[in-house]
């Protein structure tokens, strides 16, 4: 997978828990080959974290549930 191409034709979205004031500001896309991209919505070219979609599940499931240590 050419992970730039793929990120440059990013469907991305903002979290739902992102304010627009300067907290939380997380955007997400789904890209294919159930991989999840997530980045810094005020640094977009500050990188970018690849995971699994199934990784992603099991994190999102834990933040929820205010499991994380």
């Amino acid at each position: 997978m050419n992970v730039n191409a793929v990120l440059t034709g990013a469907d991305w979205f903002t979290s739902s828990y992102s304010n627009g004031q300067g907290g939380e500001c997380v955007e997400g896309a789904r890209l294919g080959g159930a991989v999840m991209a997530v980045r810094d919505s005020k640094d977009r070219e500050g990188g970018t974290f690849l995971f699994r979609a199934a990784s992603w599940g099991v994190f999102v499931d834990a933040v929820k549930k205010d499991a994380l240590v």
